[in-house]
């Protein structure tokens, strides 16, 4: 691979022109699609086949008011005054009835018909049902349904919209979560101190993340895309992106810094930090894609879109990029006196100690003066030194940090996790004081009699009744009866919000039920609506979350055993991605379930975490973790097969690549943590829990666990049974191939200057 690679990378050089005006083709394409078929993001989250979808979709043949979203509208009248009121009962039926006028609105429900006015008389509640689903509504349809509400508030009421049609929108990057790409693109001016080298990883990243992120709102004319599955795309695109353009270009200024020539440099970085690139992003692709396995569509769309932006931020990294390099020249080459520049000295004479051989030049050997080793060489020295006692202190704080992890609670978020000062949180929390949380999350429950007519109303009449005499439920609506099907639509409010365990016992005390039910009154019962389909894709993706992760973990076994050619390096790496995964759960309950840190934070309010968070953490830092794996332990193989010494062999490499993962982490973290500023119930736990697990992988577990562990293991790390290294075939991510045949090449010359 890394010799394919370093002629793609030769290639890209020489026909720079080529190659940039490929890529500037390929992104004016993607955006003229997306400005002329436009693109619309579905944020429902659903699972064909289950009980509850099914339900839903045979409900709309009868029921389309009852099937779509819903509106909620509260009136609330001032201290010493109540909504039935002349003047303010006058007012919301002007209201309503301008409702009922408004765009896309199938049915309103007024206060006195639900049944749904306080007992102090002060608060009412209208329901506004569309027969469509939340992603079909117009743009402008809700907004023309807060219009209504002028007569409501000019007769004194205070009046909010919320409900179920109001959903998590499409997240617009605001100047905060800008912030990371401005403290990435610091970092990579501390990196390599220079402008143009710090701007090439930005600037790649960006072609890369316009690419990805304008398909993908082309595709959603045809395919369900959510306002996440965009926003991880992002997210993804631009820390991937910069940190595989890091890689890449730290190996070819220092290749330039030690003399060679930048089209051979160019060559060599991609056939080099490139094949450990491909590598890294081929972990990241296949993990992602694996969310295909867990059978639910939204997640399956989640995983391709950020799989695919990952491989658009790698083909960008092996091609656009060496293309650029060829563009800059010499102009990348460090300053003579610059960090880069001295750095490549202190290298290239280590290298140089390492290889040379007797007389004169081992003399030199003997005596010089060893130089100063750089810091990511001296914590490698620290952890080596008491390699049982790092060992075990790092795996008691990863473990101690996940002990919240098994208070973990899996749901969907409501509008009770949007920002406070959105008009569907100020109904959601009104409607929960002053009716109770189980309005804000009502189930629908479909009843299909045996019989037609009257005989069958009997038979819904008394499903409703039966209902009523279960545990945690509030209120029974009466039925919605459709004579010639024999079915009927009940409304069943629980005593518990969407996200408490009594709504899910609830659900399950019904299905469980169901029989008996059918037995007593000859109708057959399901339940339904938004709550229980928020429901059943918790259970959903609760129960594949032990199988996504053997596979994963199987896969990082398999994969690493063929880079590194070892049986303790996958085994190690691993556990350490287990730990990470681990320690990044308990930190999320702790901070979004228990509340640590959750003002500091801006979390909108405390809960089960959106449920599949697990999934896609897992998915995504694997992905990232085997991209610090490769690049830190495979300077450590790279120093072993050279010099053959276990312990120095450690410390070299993590000295070497230290750098450049220390970067490339920050950029990842800074990235991350940057969305955690959104309003987004959703985006918010995710980018928090990436942020944090690449701190805590990078950092605690690859530059520390890793390097203390193949300090124990000595000789062993490297060790793989002669059967099975027979067996697998060499990928040669170090790039040995390409340095054998550089020797070969200079060897005539050697001899020649011998002579």
């Amino acid at each position: 691979m890394a010799t394919w690679l370093y002629r793609l990378g030769i290639g890209a050089h020489r026909r720079r022109r080529l190659v940039l005006a490929a890529w500037l083709a390929v992104l004016t394409a993607a955006v003229a699609c997306l400005v002329v078929l436009g693109g619309k993001l579905d944020n429902e989250f659903t699972i064909p086949g289950s009980e509850s979808q099914q339900a839903q979709d045979t409900m709309a043949e009868d029921f389309p008011a009852a099937a779509g979203t819903s509106a909620q509208i509260v009136f609330t009248a001032p201290e010493g005054q109540t909504v039935t009121g002349q003047r303010t009962a006058a007012g919301i039926q002007r209201t309503l009835a301008a409702a009922q006028d408004a765009p896309q609105v199938a049915a309103v429900i007024p206060p006195d018909r639900a049944g749904t006015v306080t007992p102090d008389g002060r608060t009412a509640l209208a329901q506004v049902n569309y027969d469509v689903d939340r992603a079909d509504l117009d743009d402008g349809t809700l907004d023309a349904l807060e219009e209504t509400t002028g007569a409501a508030e000019e007769a004194g009421l205070e009046v909010s919209v919320g409900g179920q049609a109001y959903g998590n929108g499409v997240l617009t990057p605001t100047v905060l979560e800008l912030l990371g790409v401005a403290v990435a693109l610091g970092v990579l001016v501390i990196t390599f101190g220079s402008l143009l080298a710090a701007g090439m990883p930005l600037l790649t990243a960006f072609v890369g993340i316009g690419i990805a992120l304008a398909g993908l709102l082309t595709v959603s004319n045809g395919v369900t895309v959510s306002s996440t599955a965009l926003s991880l795309a992002l997210m993804l695109g631009l820390a991937v992106g910069i940190d595989y353009a890091l890689f890449v270009l730290s190996r070819h200024r220092g290749q330039l810094a030690r003399g060679m020539t930048p089209e051979e440099s160019a060559g060599r970085a991609v056939g080099t930090a490139g094949s450990a690139v491909v590598f890294a992003g081929t972990t990241v692709v296949i993990a992602l894609v694996g969310l295909t396995v867990v059978g639910i569509p939204f997640l399956t769309v989640m995983g391709l879109s950020a799989a695919v932006t990952v491989l658009i931020a790698v083909l960008v990294a092996v091609t656009l990029l060496p293309a650029l390099f060829g563009f800059a020249g010499d102009r990348l080459t460090p300053r003579p006196d610059s960090r880069a520049a001295r750095r490549a000295a202190r290298e290239e004479e280590q290298e140089s100690r390492e290889t040379s051989g007797d007389g004169e030049t081992g003399a030199a050997k003997d005596t010089a003066k060893p130089p100063a080793p750089v810091m990511g060489k001296r914590w490698a020295q620290f952890v080596t030194r008491r390699p049982l006692l790092v060992l075990l202190g790092t795996v008691a704080a990863l473990v101690t940090l996940a002990i919240p992890a098994a208070d973990l609670r899996l749901a969907l978020p409501d509008n009770g996790s949007a920002a406070h000062d959105t008009s569907q949180r100020e109904t959601y929390d009104t409607v929960e004081d002053a009716f109770g949380p189980g309005f804000n999350g009502p189930l629908l429950v479909l009843a299909e009699a045996d019989a037609r007519g009257e005989a069958g109303q009997r038979q819904t009449a008394a499903v409703a009744q039966r209902l009523q005499q279960l545990p945690d439920v509030v209120r029974v609506s009466p039925p919605q009866y459709a004579p010639e099907s024999g079915r009927a639509v009940i409304q069943v409010v629980p005593d518990g919000g969407p996200q408490d365990e009594s709504t899910q016992d609830l659900v399950d005390a019904i299905r469980a039920d169901a029989g008996t039910i059918e037995r007593e009154t000859g109708a057959a019962v399901s339940v339904t609506g938004t709550t229980a389909i928020g429901i059943d894709v918790s259970d959903r993706l609760t129960e594949s979350l032990v199988p996504f992760a053997a596979v994963v973990v199987g896969l990082c076994l398999v994969l690493l055993l063929l880079v590194f050619r070892s049986l303790v390096v996958p085994v190690k790496a691993t556990a350490g991605f287990l730990l990470s995964v681990a320690a990044s759960f308990g930190a999320v309950v702790a901070v979004f379930q228990w509340g640590w840190l959750a003002d500091a934070l801006g979390v909108a309010r405390t809960g089960p975490v959106v449920s599949f968070l697990p999934i896609v953490l897992m998915a995504v830092l694997f992905g990232l973790a085997m991209d610090y794996e490769v690049f830190l332990v495979s300077g450590m193989r790279e120093e072993w097969v050279r010099g053959g010494r276990a312990r120095e062999a450690v410390v070299e490499g993590a000295g070497h690549a230290s750098r450049v993962v220390t970067a490339a982490a920050l950029i990842m973290f800074f990235v991350f943590a940057s969305f955690v500023t959104s309003e987004d119930a959703i985006v918010k736990p995710i980018a928090f829990s990436l942020a944090f697990g690449v701190l805590v992988d990078a950092f605690v577990v690859r530059m520390t666990l890793v390097p203390a562990v193949l300090a124990m293991v000595g000789r062993g790390a490297w060790w793989l049974p002669r059967a099975l290294e027979r067996a697998l075939p060499d990928l040669d991510i170090e790039g040995a191939r390409l340095e054998t045949s550089r020797q070969k090449a200079d060897e005539p010359v050697a001899e020649f200057t011998r002579r």
